[in-house]
């Protein structure tokens, strides 16, 4: 009958071997790996990278990430030699290591497929592999330690990516809701509205509405709620509120809603009006390029086929968002026909908060400029071949890549230079060149770059925050300080899915006790 002792020598020794064959496995496992690795960086396509977003034809397949994860490959590699290099007192090579990775990182920045990566990734995959390929070679003997740690962070990334991707799509699917409370408040405002005498249904202070030494504000919105907060909270941080008009648009849809919450809650001393965009006959198919391009067989069955192939991506889904479709979104391009009188407005997105006195950008230089904007190429990295097709010549032969992004959202813009410079011609002529979407796809933003191209004044950073609505650490000393925040991303402040740390923000401005939001069931 077997001893203990010699029981536990047994089992000691199977265990060894079982580890010894491990190792093994992990060995072979890392050598195919980094020969793939190699392999790959040395098949890269830079004409197929080049193509922007979802032009690429790999789009179709939801899995088409093998870039991405070979960029994510190598910065893992690259993360574990620096540590190595590190304690080999290798400075050079780590500081060269350094480099090469902060510009993958940047390239990378937050893609989830290939058709996200920018046209500068190729060029970053191969020099990071002439790196790695150095540190190979003077780090050979740190291997065991090389394959452990990246067997360890393989499997974390992959993870990470695999939840991302299925955050992404879920998030753009439930940005695209109507909470039920606010579409009962839509309901119930309007049938008051259109039960309301005539005479009754007008805003005081109409002559306020075309006069230029006033402080004017425009507002394209179809969610009375959001609306709503941005007017009172501009209101309430104003120093002389009376000087103050706010010139709304929204859909026919939300017309009555809209002037019949502000007949019900006047904004003080301060002057507002509501538009029906519908009415505005001059902005029709003939004239308006989106317009027509919207009413397109393609662009219908771009939107509403529901087989097509790339249905489910999470990206795709992005560019089928409905406000793509309202000219609600796009009005902001008319600003001087919608406003002939005015030669200055402040355009606001319903997505903002106000937190201080506004006035002071009316005193901005824009140094002969159209549009005053705060500039999103900072840590985010948000530049032009973010967002235009590069591999396009009407792109690459006029517009530079590296060309520092800005933001929608707050924005100055100064109506007697964008007329002198008919700014509204140019985005027609851009419109029409992008009528098969070559050129970007949908959304207000690329053409905006394109339009306002040497034209856009920066701003200084403390105006306008950004990042409330999709990004956990935004800076709180740099929120409290900003005069705007903007809840810019799916996570809205009026929806489930809004980051709680952020929602104070937005929900102090709403009096969740008035009647008809506690009729609709709205809370805190």
């Amino acid at each position: 009958m077997l001893t203990n002792t010699l029981r536990r020598q047994l089992r000691d020794n199977r265990r060894e071997k079982h580890v010894a064959g491990l190792v093994q496995k992990d060995d072979e496992a890392t050598v195919k790996l980094e020969n793939a690795a190699i392999e790959r960086s040395k098949a890269v396509d830079s004409a197929v990278l080049g193509k922007y977003n979802m032009w690429r034809k790999e789009i179709d397949n939801e899995n088409s990430d093998s870039t991405v994860r070979l960029m994510s490959d190598q910065i893992i590699v690259a993360k574990v030699y620096i540590i190595i290099a590190s304690m080999k007192n290798k400075l050079d090579l780590r500081k060269e290591l350094q480099i090469r990775l902060k510009e993958s990182q940047h390239a990378l920045g937050e893609s989830t497929t290939d058709a996200d990566l920018p046209h500068s990734a190729s060029d970053k995959i191969k020099a990071m592999e002439k790196v790695l390929a150095k540190a190979r070679e003077q780090l050979y003997d740190c291997k065991l330690m090389l394959g452990k740690l990246r067997a360890m962070l393989q499997a974390s990334v992959e993870q990470v990516m695999s939840l991302k991707k299925d955050s992404m799509f879920l998030s753009q699917l439930a940005a695209k809701t109507v909470p039920n409370a606010i579409h009962c408040l839509s309901m119930r405002l309007t049938i008051e509205y259109y039960l309301l005498p005539a005479e009754k249904r007008k805003f005081p202070r109409s002559e306020n509405l075309e006069n230029p030494n006033l402080y004017h504000y425009a507002l394209f919105s179809d969610n009375v709620l959001a609306a709503s907060v941005v007017v009172n909270s501009t209101i309430m941080n104003a120093k002389d509120p009376s000087k103050h008009i706010f010139h709304l648009v929204t859909d026919k849809l939300n017309f009555g809603a809209m002037n019949m919450w502000f007949l019900l809650n006047p904004p003080g001393k301060a002057t507002i009006n509501v538009e029906n965009v519908d009415e505005f006959k001059w902005l029709n198919s003939s004239y308006c390029p989106v317009l027509r391009q919207l009413e397109t067989a393609a662009m219908k069955e771009y939107y509403f086929k529901a087989d097509q192939p790339t249905n489910s991506g999470s990206s795709n889904l992005k560019y089928r968002n409905p406000k793509y479709l309202s000219m609600l979104n796009h009005l902001r391009f008319y600003l001087p026909l919608v406003y002939p009188k005015l030669d200055k407005i402040l355009f606001l997105d319903d997505d903002i908060v106000v937190q201080k006195d506004l006035t002071g950008l009316w005193s901005v230089d824009l140094h002969g400029k159209v549009n005053g904007a705060v500039e999103t190429c900072g840590e985010s990295f948000h530049r032009f071949d973010k967002y235009l097709n590069f591999s396009n010549p009407h792109i690459s032969q006029n517009f530079d890549p590296n060309a520092c992004g800005w933001a929608y959202g707050m924005n100055m813009f100064d109506l007697k230079v964008w007329r002198k410079k008919d700014i509204t011609g140019i985005y027609h002529k851009w419109q029409n060149m992008n009528e098969d979407r070559a050129l970007w796809k949908l959304g207000t933003l690329p053409p905006g770059l394109i339009t306002f191209y040497g034209l856009t004044h920066p701003l200084q950073k403390s105006w306008h925050v950004l990042g409330l609505g999709y990004n956990p650490n935004v800076d709180k000393k740099e929120i409290e300080s900003a005069a705007v925040i903007h809840y810019n991303g799916n996570m809205k402040p009026w929806l489930e899915l809004a980051m709680t740390k952020y929602r104070s923000y937005w929900t102090k401005y709403i009096k969740y006790d008035h009647p008809y939001l506690h009729s609709c069931k709205f809370s805190e």
